[in-house]
């Protein structure tokens, strides 16, 4: 695959947020996309018309991070107000607030089935919230960390997190068994491959490094980017064939995936690049941006 067909060129740019977007995320389609930030806000779009759709409001602090179920009918956001929220996409109603954390939550992903929420969070802990019971406890736990969790992801049988205490940890639900690997930097965002074999961990260091999911193999480094102080995104392309990340000056970088070098980067903002997003089918992919703008792009 060559430069030419990675998503380089400014398609539309959607802008509507006050401050900071914290993190944009395509719907399971990719025909919608969502996004959320310093407004306290959380936004739907058609990024692919540039369309503005809803404005969901209800956060009391800054929100940081929001998900959406496959069927598109839900969606959970977390920030600094300490709490999960559950809304209906259709409605905007909020149908839960589960509270439990102790600090701010950085991180929440729904399950394939959109029954379990699991949040991750400054206070060392992951939680798993039941969408379908009235309980406003979690059904599980997890506070192995020794620091801040900053970003969680889920397979079928497992929750992921990437932890500043410089772990990934997996958590295999049905024999409650943890693995670790301790990758000795500060993680800020992980994602897993299409495939499901790998795990991308974005530390600290200015490194983003690639895992074997099964035996923790370091299998891979990318480097070029800056990112030392804030939560980035980092993700695969659809196809796994390049590795996508954002970089504290703007720039966004495309790196090949088996031998790391730097395929394209390019300015895509103004400041710090918050998040990438890429399309679950096309070459296409949503970025923000502390510069209160979310950018699409395609070929």
């Amino acid at each position: 695959m060559s430069e030419g067909e990675l998503p380089t060129k400014e398609n539309n740019v959607l802008q509507g947020h006050e401050g900071a977007v914290l993190a944009a995320r395509f719907n399971a389609d990719g025909n919608y996309c969502l996004s959320c930030g310093k407004d306290r806000t959380l936004r739907l779009w058609n990024p692919h018309r540039g369309i503005h759709v809803k404005t969901y409001k209800g956060h009391g602090r800054e929100v940081r991070d929001v998900h959406v179920t496959q069927d598109n009918a839900k969606i959970c956001s977390c920030g600094g107000d300490r709490q999960v929220f559950y809304w209906d996409v259709s409605t905007g109603r909020i149908i839960r607030k589960f509270r439990g954390h102790d600090s701010e939550v950085n991180s929440v992903k729904f399950n394939e089935y959109g029954s379990v929420v699991v949040s991750a969070g400054y206070d060392r802990s992951v939680r798993a919230w039941d969408c379908r019971s009235h309980s406003t406890e979690p059904i599980q736990i997890i506070d192995t960390f020794s620091d801040s969790v900053m970003s969680v992801c889920l397979t079928k049988t497992e929750i992921i997190a990437g932890s500043v205490d410089g772990t990934v940890r997996t958590f295999d639900i049905r024999i409650g068994r943890e693995t670790v690997e301790n990758l000795g930097q500060p993680v800020n965002c992980i994602s897993i491959s299409n495939d499901g074999n790998c795990v991308l961990a974005s530390c600290l260091d200015s490194c983003i490094r690639l895992l074997d999911r099964s035996t923790g193999e370091l299998l891979q480094e990318y480097k070029g980017h800056t990112c030392k102080s804030y939560k980035m995104d980092c993700c695969l392309t659809n196809t796994d064939a390049h590795v996508a990340g954002g970089s504290e000056d703007g720039f966004i970088f495309f790196w090949d995936l088996v031998d790391a070098s730097v395929i394209s980067r390019f300015q895509a903002h103004a400041s710090v690049v918050t998040s990438v997003c890429y399309h679950p089918k096309d070459s296409c992919m949503i970025t923000s941006s502390v510069d209160g703008t979310i950018r699409v792009w395609k070929t």
